[in-house]
Parts: structure tokens; sequence; C-alpha cells
């Protein structure tokens, strides 16, 4: 979820309800770039996110480790600040890791390639083995609209909003299944404007080459108007939680 909060706020706190901070002391965050091209990932020169219920300091001991792979950029501070998608996320944070010790890792997905996602997960992937880090990944689900470019509709499942509905949760149910190459099909054939494809792709080619087995599960999903013509227009916002599912060999 990445939208104000009047919009996406109940569906990501269904997520974020979720989280048990005991032992956890390092969240990565993933977040798509609105308003900075890049084919990479970046990460943050910030070394503190001040939230209004909170401050979370930033891990800069992962951060110079990421670093030294070669493979980032670096967000500059205009960039940081002007990017909402993890933004919208810090708060939650800071309010569910209240009185515990925890660091986060700013990670900005740009528009990468299906091969660059892969070679994030794999880079990503040694760290879901640690069970100390968190990882919390930002996205909307379908812009629907003329003013998004974007206007599918399959008459089959009824009204515009049924349609939405089910293309979302054709990607919620492939998501659930953990498989980056089936996510990335579904998006050549339908399109849907899922602004946080990347950070989703990287963090599913993440659980496929890590070694502890993880479930997600899509706990909430919400619209945020229905479309009923083709005038109408509206986001819609899934939340989802990854659990472990049992250590396999």
């Amino acid at each position: 979820m990445h939208a104000g909060y009047s919009y996406s706020g109940r569906a990501a706190a269904y997520a974020f309800g979720n989280i048990d901070p005991t032992n956890i002391s390092r969240i990565f965050l993933l977040g798509p770039s609105h308003h900075y091209y890049t084919p990479k990932c970046a990460l943050s020169t910030a070394t503190i996110y001040q939230t209004p219920v909170g401050d979370l300091p930033i891990d800069l001991e992962v951060i110079e480790e990421l670093k030294a792979t070669g493979k980032f950029e670096l967000m500059d501070m205009r960039v940081d600040e002007a990017e909402h998608s993890m933004e919208m996320h810090l708060p939650y944070l800071a309010k569910v890791f209240e009185g515990h010790s925890v660091k986060v890792v700013p990670i900005l997905v740009g528009a990468v390639s299906a091969e660059t996602e892969a070679m994030y997960g794999r880079l990503l992937a040694k760290y879901v083995d640690d069970p100390k880090n968190f990882f919390s990944v930002s996205s909307d689900f379908c812009h629907w609209g003329s003013r998004f470019n974007y206007m599918h509709y399959d008459k089959k499942h009824g009204a515009i909003h049924k349609s939405i509905e089910a293309l979302d949760h054709m990607g919620m149910d492939i998501i659930e299944t953990g498989d980056p190459e089936a996510f990335k099909k579904y998006l050549q054939e339908y399109d849907n404007t899922i602004c946080g494809r990347h950070p989703i792709s990287v963090f599913l080619h993440m659980l496929k080459n890590c070694s502890t087995k993880v479930k997600i599960k899509f706990l909430r999903y919400e619209q945020s108007s229905q479309c009923k013509t083709m005038r109408d227009s509206s986001v819609s916002y899934a939340s989802a939680a990854a659990k472990v599912d049992a250590i396999s060999d």
C-alpha cells in the first residue's frame, strides 16, 4: 500500500497488524520509484527516518554491505524525500516496533528488467534466511480509468468493478504461489497497473532463492471506489503477510 491513508490505510493495517516484533531487529523496505527513473535498485543515504510516532534508524552496516556489491546506486536526498512508496509504511512500522530496537534498510526498486529482478532476488535471498530480518514491500493494485490509461474490462464478470476485482484476484493468487515467472506472465498478458510490480517480483525471486520456506497470504482487498461506467476511475489496495512455513532442507 502507499496511497493516502484515507484510501489505503485500513487495508494496510491488516498486514501490519500481523507483525510480531519480538525477535526482529532489521526491516528491509522495498518500494517502487514514482518520480525518478533508474534501471537499478537504489539505497538511501539518510541515517534516520523520522515519523510522527517515533524515529527509525537506518542500518548503515547493511547499506555498506549492499553498496559493496556494486549493483546498487545511491538515492539523492531529494529523491528519497519525494518518494512516498516506502514513507507510507514508516509510521505503521514505528508503532508496531515501539520499544523494540530495530533498524531499516530502504531499497528503492527502479524500472528493473526481468533479468535484473532475478539478480537482485538472488543477491537479497540470504537476508530472508536470517529470522531477525523482516520485509515490507510496497504496492497498490489496479489503477483503472482513462486517467491511468488502463481500462481493461471483461464483461463476463458483470460490472466494471467486478472485472477489476477478478483481475486483481488473479494476480494475488499468482503472488501467493510465490512464482515470479507466473507473475511476470500475468503482467505481460493483462498489463495490470500494479505500481509495485518490480518490488513484488524482486521479493518473489528472493523467496525462490532462499532456503527458508515462506508462504504469502493475502488478508484484505479494497477499491477506492466502485467503477460502473467508463468515466469512473479507481485504485485497488491489497495487503498480504508472508510467514515462514517450515524450514526446508
